[in-house]
């Protein structure tokens, strides 16, 4: 796989992600939201059992006790971060989710550059800024109100989603096993989430019933599809340029709203996934640059006398 298919599951992670916003809202009117990570999480664990199996089976290299530990952290990461997000969203509103949870865009650079001393791209940089200006722009008509205690949570599951978007690189530089660490992440982040929900939070089966939908959406789809997409397209696409395409969630999320709930993007907030969709488009020029002018000098360097 190269790069612009890579990039290209990340954009389709994104819209993902952006759509199941709306569904991680509705299932908390009528079930807990810890119970309901730990439900969506459940589903996504057996969704990838059998290709977890398969890998392992067609895998010569045997995983080491690093490998199990590392994975266990990611998905510590995930339960973290799922959960936070989750609670956050009972009572935070969803146009300040959205600019909250891009903050994770500027986190992952920071993370990369604490752990391995390498500093970003000036153009990932340039791409950071003007993506969070536009999820500003389309946070309450650029203007946030006072935060309250799920604007807090939102903001601390993105430290989570951050850590865990800079360990699954490096999990992958070692091991290319995306299967296994996709049921990992999943495994860990359903048992702990229903051992937290259980123990915490009422067991309405109606409740559950009518969140079936979203429960079917986000964990087939956004738990199951779309972070093992996240999980392949990171063999070819480094974090922070990663976590720049991922951030297109928020433009998504504001779109679905817009269709499926009929809410009205003001001008402000077109303008805002405008600057998202620039900052994007900053991070994928990068990479053209780099194959032009490494073609360009392959055809230098092959060219006889005129």
């Amino acid at each position: 796989m190269n790069r612009i298919r890579a990039d290209l599951l990340l954009l389709l992670t994104a819209c993902i992600w952006g759509t199941a916003f709306i569904a991680q809202k509705n299932a908390n009117l009528t079930m807990g939201p810890v119970l309901f990570v730990g439900i969506r999480f459940l589903l996504s664990t057996f969704l990838l059992l059998p290709f977890a199996l398969y890998e392992r089976k067609n895998h010569a290299t045997a995983l080491t006790r690093k490998d199990y530990l590392q994975a266990a952290i990611i998905g510590l990461c995930i339960f973290v971060g799922a959960n936070l997000q989750q609670i956050g969203l009972v009572t935070t509103t969803a146009t300040n989710g959205g600019f909250l949870t891009a903050l994770y865009v500027v986190m992952v650079p920071i993370i990369v550059w604490l752990t391995t001393r390498r500093l970003p791209r000036i153009s990932v940089v340039l791409a950071c800024i003007i993506s969070i200006v536009g999820a500003w722009l389309l946070a309450e008509k650029g203007q946030m109100r006072s935060w309250d205690t799920g604007d807090l949570l939102v903001v601390a599951a993105d430290v989570a989603w951050a850590l865990a978007i800079v360990l699954v690189a490096e999990f992958l530089q070692r091991t290319d096993r995306p299967y296994f660490l996709s049921f990992a992440q999943f495994t860990v982040t359903a048992l702990l989430s229903l051992v937290w929900g259980l123990a915490t939070e009422p067991v309405v089966i109606s409740g559950i019933t009518a969140a079936l939908p979203a429960i079917l959406y986000a964990g087939v789809l956004s738990s199951g599809v779309a972070y093992t997409l996240q999980i392949i397209a990171q063999r070819h696409t480094p974090a922070p340029e990663a976590a720049l395409i991922m951030s297109l969630e928020s433009v998504f999320a504001a779109l679905a709203g817009a269709l499926i709930l009929s809410e009205r993007l003001t001008t402000l907030a077109a303008v805002g996934c405008g600057l998202i969709l620039l900052g994007v488009a900053l991070v994928e020029l990068g990479p053209l640059f780099s194959m032009r002018h490494k073609f360009s000098r392959a055809g230098v360097n092959n060219s006889g006398p005129g």
